[in-house]
């Protein structure tokens, strides 16, 4: 079992070109897999174990394990701060085969163009099958050498299927995977276990928010943007209603959004536990009474409603991927979108706040989207900025531009 990926990739190596040229003379590169072949374990605290084949960063690590349904978009998926201080799983059975573009390929912003933020966020990464060798125009490496150059462990070769089922029947339980040269000790990570802090402990929050103010565009108008982990495609589609955008720091006051003259303020999404960011729900309750408009987004979203005396309480298993839909009961219509969230708000404690619910997840009825009755304030639990896709929900950007325009929009 362990031989067969490091025999697959001698092979690769020996006998496939290191490029596919194709019309034009075009040449596509052909990366093959260098950080293979390890000795890997991962554990739950319920006392399951899974063997597999490990990759990426040899290293021991705890977190707590989580799963994403999407087929792609690994790449997205990876450098989302909302999976800070977690173990992904991907569902889809080969991942990797695209390989990693480069961060030195920017955008309008000079933000890196095919991720969503600077780094990899998950403390490690399962997957069932990684692709011996990545091949895509815009390539610089492989999955394992960019986890390797992170210093993120990765396991492959164990049962996904298993592991997913397991979570969604038990729920989403803290993990520990060792990847090594040499055999994995079982009663270690157990050990590690133990002595680790649990996932709702901490503040993630405060490792991924940005620690000074930074300004993106030149427009005369602004839009302050709360950052609690924010993803670069949510500034990028903020950017696109055409205004300039000041990213702060969670701890922001309101004295501090005031002195920017915001023409309105997006909370963003981020990780953890919303009763954690103290003092974005204050900010976000100053917000409520000067009656600012305001966009909430995924974490956003929970605050708001922690802001407005509503409560949250924590998913089984979460949502997470790329094909979750769910009904704006304003009109009736379903949406396909993309999710990375764990926490939800409690739909009974709404009543009194002066938030409706907007949108409920198609497939087992929580809050996905609510929107305030008089106030011009609006929030959704999924993604509107996908990233990867599906698209479905831009238009809430386009909403939130109306909002602050003093135009009408549609109350729930």
């Amino acid at each position: 079992m362990w031989e067969i990926p490091i025999l697959l990739s001698n092979y690769i190596q020996k006998f496939i070109s290191r490029s596919i040229t194709i019309g034009g003379g075009s040449k596509i590169p052909v990366i093959c897999a260098k950080h293979d072949g390890f000795k890997a374990k991962l554990v739950l605290e319920d006392g399951s174990v899974f063997k597999g084949i490990g990759f990426g960063f040899p290293s021991k690590i705890v977190g707590e394990v989580v799963f994403n349904t999407g087929m792609v978009g690994y790449t997205e998926a990876l450098t989302d701060p909302s999976y800070r201080g977690q173990i992904l799983c991907l569902t889809y059975p080969l991942v990797g085969n695209y390989g990693v573009p480069s961060y030195n390929l920017k955008d309008c912003l000079g933000m890196p163009k095919y991720f969503e933020a600077e780094n990899i966020q998950p403390k490690g990464l399962a997957i069932h099958e990684l692709s011996p060798v990545a091949s895509h125009w815009a390539a610089e490496r492989t999955l394992d050498q960019w986890l390797y150059d992170e210093k993120i462990p990765g396991i492959h070769g164990i049962d996904t299927r298993e592991l997913t089922k397991h979570i969604r029947v038990k729920g989403v339980m803290m993990g520990a995977m060792e990847v090594s040269k040499e055999e994995v000790s079982e009663e270690e990570l157990f050990k590690a276990l133990k002595e680790n802090p649990r996932y709702d402990d901490i503040n993630f929050v405060k490792e991924v928010s940005t620690k000074s103010a930074q300004t993106y565009g030149s427009s005369d108008e602004c839009i302050v943007l709360i950052d609690t982990g924010t993803k670069y495609s949510i500034i990028r589609n903020i950017m696109r209603t055409g205004y300039r955008i000041v990213r702060l720091p969670f701890t922001a006051s309101m004295q501090e959004v005031l002195s920017y003259k915001p023409k309105g303020v997006v909370l963003s999404n981020g990780p953890g536990d919303p009763k954690h960011c103290n003092e974005t729900v204050k900010l976000s309750h100053d917000l409520l009474d000067r009656d600012i408009p305001t966009l909430g987004i995924c974490l956003g979203n929970q605050i708001l409603a922690l802001a407005s005396g509503a409560d949250t309480y924590k998913l089984k298993y979460g949502h997470r991927g790329q094909n979750k839909p769910c009904v704006d009961l304003r009109n009736g219509n379903a949406y396909v979108t993309s999710r990375n969230h764990g926490y939800c708000i409690n739909p009974d404690s709404l009543k009194g706040t002066g938030f409706k619910i907007w949108f409920k997840n198609a497939d087992d009825n929580t809050v996905e989207g609510i929107m305030h009755e008089k106030k011009p304030v609006i929030a959704v639990q999924f993604h509107p900025e996908a990233s990867p896709g599906p698209y479905d929900c831009m238009f809430v950007f386009g909403m939130f531009d109306k909002m602050i325009r003093g135009e009408k929009i549609a109350k729930a």
